[in-house]
């Protein structure tokens, strides 16, 4: 067995590939936060390829952890030279692993907020690059504004001392490097959002411009925010990954990570610090990345929640369960092809009918395990951006919408927080709260859940959909979500 470190790298076996290059001569120059699976399976491979060929190599990584969760992060990158595995996962069952080399730093915030801004002051930082997850952006889903209610915030916004948010952080840094002539950093959002980086740049420079109205209009003039599209599923670590990984392989490593074949990077060319040299590696640089976000929000990312509410409740726990079930395929292939594409606009160089049955193909990947648990949660984040769009385009154009209000009636079954044979139902959900609130009161009144105007704008106001979603919901408690399912397929 193997420990991972800088120093047992050579004592890899040969089948486990490692970094051919040398890593005490790279330097930092992307501050990245939010330390997660996605990132480690996707930006920080992206880098190591790079590093692999010979170039990018003052691109090192410094990663931040802002939450108390993120000290386990800490810990194992600290114990292993910030070296971890990527096993990729075949529909085959082959496993490829790879260590990544191109993470050169970890700061957990809490510990030392000090290092984390003199990181992003060093004129070395280039790019700051964020995977804070939707809900992290603090958007108000009706308004599309700024929310700075939260807590932490309101302490960054009235201190006067070390910031503990990445809007604090960010925003701390950017009036440092301006007062001492530094040029601005590019910060660039790798989170599944439409327009990820112009919503990154309305709510920090909103947030700026609470703080300082004239560090704000500064941010917004020369801060770049370039726009980028990114997908590959990775799902959360288990036990039996770090495992499978030191039987087969007999490499220990604290947090392996786990993700499909599939990877695609479709980035906007606005870097007027500079970048690395991502198109060398298969990432995709356009002037529009607006065709293929939309493509992956409104096909990809709706799709999970049209398949997670429903196969849990149907009992299934694994994505690769339902997508395997011929009733399931038919339903999702439905929505893409009748409920999503139709609000798309032309993707170049994309044909959407492959697109979809790929999507069919990646999800029954056998091997991933991504459970409907990890694609259940923070819904309250999910569903307004990436189904309720297709909702109102559709009741808009005339278009269909039957299978997205049964999925928004599966969501609002599914937060009653009881499944179809009386076990407890875990929500994850940062308003976990109001939502099961809202869906306990279905017996009084079925449009409880949809009237959350916060979530669902003026959805409820519409006939045609409150008809499709309260008939729909009235189904999942009488027959249950496979008998729904089959008398919406069969009455198409």
């Amino acid at each position: 067995m193997v420990k991972l470190s800088q120093a047992t790298i050579g004592d890899l076996p040969a089948e486990v590939a490692r970094p051919a290059y040398d890593r005490s001569a790279v330097t930092p120059g992307i501050v990245h936060f939010g330390v997660g699976g996605f990132h480690r399976a996707h930006e920080a491979m992206y880098v190591d390829a790079l590093m692999n060929e010979g170039t990018a190599h003052d691109w090192g990584i410094v990663g931040v952890g802002l939450m108390p969760g993120d000290s386990r992060m800490r810990d194992a990158m600290a114990a292993q030279d910030n070296l971890f595995t990527l096993v990729v996962k075949h529909p085959d069952g082959r496993l490829e692993p790879r260590v990544i080399g191109s993470m050169v730093g970890y700061l957990f915030a809490p510990d030392d907020p000090q290092a984390v801004l003199d990181r992003l002051v060093d004129p070395a930082t280039r790019i700051v690059s964020l995977t804070v997850t939707e809900g992290g952006y603090h958007v108000n889903q009706v308004t599309g504004e700024f929310d700075a209610s939260d807590p932490v915030l309101q302490a960054d916004l009235g201190a006067e001392g070390l910031p503990r948010s990445m809007f604090g952080f960010v925003t701390e840094a950017a009036r440092r490097r301006r007062e001492a002539g530094t040029d601005p950093f590019t910060v660039m959002s790798c989170d599944n959002l439409p327009g990820n980086g112009d919503v990154a740049k309305k709510m920090i420079v909103a947030f700026a411009r609470l703080k300082d109205p004239e560090l704000g209009d500064w941010v917004e003039e020369h801060v770049a925010f370039p726009n980028c599209m990114v997908d590959r599923i990775t799902p959360v670590t288990s036990p039996e990954d770090v495992a499978a990984l030191a039987d087969q392989f007999g490499v220990e490593d604290a947090w392996p990570v786990v993700c499909e074949p599939f990877t695609q990077w479709v980035l906007e060319d606005h870097f007027p610090s500079g970048r690395p040299p991502f198109e060398d590696v298969g990432v995709q640089i356009v002037d529009d990345v607006v065709p293929y976000e939309l493509m992956k929000l409104r096909l990809l990312n709706a799709s999970h929640q049209a398949l997670c509410y429903l196969g849990y409740l149907s009992g299934y726990r694994y994505a690769h369960e339902v997508a395997q079930d011929p009733l399931f395929r038919e339903f999702l292939l439905g929505y893409m092809a009748e409920e999503g594409s139709p609000t798309l606009p032309e993707v170049p160089g994309v044909d959407l009918g492959v697109y979809r049955r790929q999507l069919i193909e990646r999800f029954a990947n056998p091997e991933v395990r991504d459970t409907l648990a990890r694609l259940c949660a923070e819904s309250s984040d999910r569903i307004p951006k990436w189904l309720v769009p297709v909702i109102r385009h559709n009741l808009r154009t005339d278009g269909r919408f039957e299978r997205s209000a049964l999925v928004v009636a599966s969501w609002a079954r599914y937060a009653e927080g009881v499944d179809e044979a009386g076990e407890p139902i875990e929500v994850v959900d940062r308003h976990r709260d109001k939502i099961m609130a809202a869906a306990l009161r279905h017996e009084e009144d079925e449009l409880a859940f949809l009237r959350d105007r916060d979530l669902f704008g003026d959805l409820v106001d519409s006939e045609p959909f409150t008809t499709a979603y309260t008939a729909f919901l009235r189904s999942l408690h009488d027959n249950g979500a496979r008998v729904t399912l089959e008398d919406l397929e069969s009455n198409r």
